[in-house]
Order: C-alpha cells, then structure tokens, then sequence
C-alpha cells in the first residue's frame, strides 16, 4: 500500500470515529420529560411541627462561591427550620437540568474543605422513612471550635440515589449512551451541634417528616421514593 493510500485510509477512519462520537452525543434532556422542578413551591414552609425561621441565627454555609453556583446550577434552596424545641436544621437543595462539563453536581466532601472546614469523618448510611430508605453519606465537618456542622446528604442523577462523583458519572454515561442529557438534585441537610450523634438522628427524623409531607411524585423526584 503506498504512502497516500496509508493516509487516506487513516483520514477514513478518523472521520468515521469523529462521526461516531458526534452521533453519540447526547442531545435529548432527559428534564423534557418530567414535570418541572420548582424548588419553592415544592418544599413547604412547615410541617409536622417544623417551620422555617425567617431571620435564622443559624448561617447556612454555601460551601461553593455565588459564581459557581449561579453557572451550575438551574435552581437552588436554602432554608433553616426550628421546631418548638428550638431545634434548628439548615436545608439546602441544588438542582440542575444537565450534568454536563461544569454543570454537574457538587459533593460536599470534595467543595467543604475549599471554605476552611475539616472533614473528620465521611460514612454512608441509610435514612429510614415511612416509604423506605435513602442511601444517604454522613460527614462530620468543623469550621473552628465554635462551629461543628455535621452534614447529611443524598444526589439523584436522573431517577437513581448517588453518593459519590464515580457512581455519579456511571450514571450519566449510561443515559448518554441512550443519547440523554441527565438531570441532577443534591439535597443536603445540616445543623451546628458538637453532638454528631444526636444532629444525624434529628437530621433523619426532620428528613423523614418532610418526605411525608411531599406527594408521590414530588418525593420521587426529591428522594427517588415511591
């Protein structure tokens, strides 16, 4: 074979792989098809005898820069509730249409330490509800002495319960190899308590009354539970 038809034939095969991937790319958003996300609406502002607090002394940490989040992100919560114990528990919620390039979700463990917290320990665990339980991981951060903040969180990529950024992209590679764009939530709650024990079982019951208080379909989206 000589030497042009060597090259022609590579041309080929490069185009041929360029129009593989182009005809793989995903292109049908996956968010099209299911009923839109309005956070606000979504969430109440109490029940079961939390409500939420409308000048918190409770900061909610934004462990991301408003930059970032404004460009990641499609909508974002945060709350903080009391109940009449005067227990508080901070909300936040992300949710994006696409979980492409720069607009994927954000796990605390690996954006925390970016705003000077210390991780000192990282756990998965289940949450128990009345319609079964969340996959969720447990941190136990500290931003000084004054401020222990354990965290309770879960993703949902598409319809499935993630907890890591390598099951996360597992996920993605699977709707896109059926050309979809996947969409994403992280629900996160916390609350600054040097108890981690007894913040990880308010954290569970605040997390179950909610998703009692949510109809099927909004606590499917939310928690990937019937």
């Amino acid at each position: 074979m000589s030497s042009l038809s060597r090259h022609l034939v590579l041309l080929g095969l490069m185009l041929s792989a360029a129009g593989l991937a182009y005809a793989l790319l995903p292109s049908q958003s996956v968010a099209d098809h299911k009923p839109a996300i309005v956070l606000e609406k979504m969430i109440p502002r109490s029940f079961a005898g939390w409500h939420e607090e409308q000048h918190s002394l409770a900061r909610i940490i934004d462990p991301l820069e408003g930059k970032i989040v404004a460009e990641s992100y499609t909508q974002t919560l945060e709350r903080s509730y009391i109940d009449g114990a005067g227990n508080r528990i901070m909300l936040s919620i992300a949710y994006g249409r696409t979980q492409r390039g720069k607009l994927q979700l954000h796990h605390p463990e690996l954006c925390y330490p970016g705003q000077g917290f210390a991780i000192h320990s990282n756990q998965t665990g289940e949450l128990l509800t009345a319609f079964g339980a969340i996959p969720v991981r447990r941190l136990e951060t500290q931003l000084s002495r004054e401020r222990s903040e354990p965290v309770t969180y879960w993703a949902i990529v598409g319809d499935h319960v993630v907890l890591d950024s390598f099951r996360r992209k597992l996920v993605e590679m699977r709707y896109g190899l059926q050309g979809q764009i996947v969409d994403g939530l992280l629900f996160r709650v916390s609350s600054v308590d040097p108890d981690s024990g007894a913040a990880f079982r308010r954290q569970d019951a605040f997390v179950a009354e909610l998703i009692g208080a949510l109809p099927p379909a909004e606590r499917f989206r939310i928690a990937g539970l019937p």
